[in-house]
C-alpha cells in the first residue's frame, strides 16, 4: 500500500467530507497517511482524525507562518500531543520565507524552528519540515541542531547536488504534486538521483495537486499519479517502488506494519 506521509486532512477543504476522501483513496491502494497540523487546533484536529481512522497517524506543531501570537500555554498544549500513541512526528515546522519578508519575523520562525526541533529530540519524534525560499538557513540549522530521530523534508524543494547534504542528517527526501509538473526538470532530476532508502512520497493535499489535476483540490488518492511518475522517471516497477517507500516511511514513523492488517 502506498503511504501519503503529509496530508492535512484536517484543512477546510477535506475533513467535511473526509469518509469520501478515504473512500476514493483506498480505491488506488492508499492505504496509510499522516495527517499534518500547523497550529493548535489543526493540531488537535488530526489526532483526533487519527484516532477514527486505523491507519491515519497525526503530526502536531507549528508551522513557520502560524507562530504569531501563539502563547505559552498553546505551545505546551501542543506538545503535550506527542504523548499521544497515534502521533507520530512534530510538523510542519521550518522556514517560509516567501511570504515573510522581514528580517525580525525571520528571525522569529528560526526560534520556532529550534525550539521545535529540540521539543522533538526530547519526545524522541521525527520531524516533518516545511522549506520554502529558506534552503540555506533551514539547512544551517539542522547542521547545528540535529533531529536525532531523523525526519522527512517536506516538498523537498534542493537541488540534485544538495541531496546527500539532507539524507547525511538522517532526513528522508519527501516528493509530491511537483514532480508530475509538466516542467519540473529538477524534481525529475532529484527523483532520479535520491537513494531509494531515502525516498518518501507525499500529496500535501489539499495543495500542490498533480499533473493533469493541478488547479484542483488535491486529495491523498493523487499520489498515484506521482508513484507512476516517480517509477517513470526511475526506470522501476512500481510495485518495488511503493514497498520500499512504504517500508522507509514505516520505519521512520515507528509504525509497525502487522498493526494494520
Amino acid at each position: 500500500m502506498i503511504f501519503d506521509t503529509h496530508c492535512h486532512l484536517n484543512d477546510e477543504a477535506l475533513y467535511p467530507r473526509i469518509d469520501e476522501v478515504f473512500a476514493n483513496a483506498i480505491k488506488v491502494n492508499v492505504g496509510f497517511f499522516v495527517c499534518v497540523g500547523w497550529d493548535k487546533e489543526s493540531s488537535k484536529l488530526a489526532v483526533k482524525i487519527a484516532e477514527k481512522y486505523p491507519n491515519v497517524y497525526a503530526a502536531v506543531g507549528f508551522h513557520p507562518c502560524n507562530i504569531e501570537n501563539v502563547t505559552e500555554n498553546d505551545y505546551e498544549e501542543t506538545m503535550e500531543l506527542l504523548n499521544h500513541p497515534k502521533v507520530v512526528a512534530l510538523g510542519e515546522i521550518g522556514l517560509d520565507y516567501h511570504w515573510v519578508k522581514d528580517e525580525s519575523k525571520r528571525f522569529k520562525q528560526k526560534e520556532w524552528f529550534i525550539r521545535q526541533i529540540n521539543t522533538a529530540n526530547h519526545y524522541k519524534k521525527p520531524i516533518l519540515i516545511h522549506n520554502r525560499d529558506a534552503f540555506e538557513d533551514c539547512l544551517e540549522i539542522l547542521k547545528k541542531e540535529t533531529p536525532l530521530y531523523r525526519g522527512i523534508m517536506h516538498c523537498y524543494s534542493g537541488s540534485v547536488e544538495t541531496i546527500k547534504q539532507v539524507t547525511d542528517l538522517g532526513l528522508l527526501i519527501g516528493l509530491g504534486g511537483p514532480l508530475t509538473f509538466t516542467n519540473a526538470k529538477t524534481p525529475k532530476a532529484v527523483c532520479e538521483n535520491v537513494p531509494l532508502d531515502k525516498l518518501v512520497f507525499e500529496t500535501d493535499s489539499p495543495y500542490l495537486a498533480p499533473h493533469p489535476l493541478r488547479g484542483t483540490v488535491n486529495e491523498p488518492g493523487n499520489i498515484c499519479w506521482v508513484v507512476d511518475e516517480a517509477a517513470r522517471v526511475r526506470s522501476m516497477s512500481k510495485k518495488h517502488l511503493i514497498d520500499t517507500t512504504t517500508k522507509n516511511a514505516l520505519n521512520l514513523f515507528g509504525i509497525k506494519y502487522e498493526e494494520n492488517n
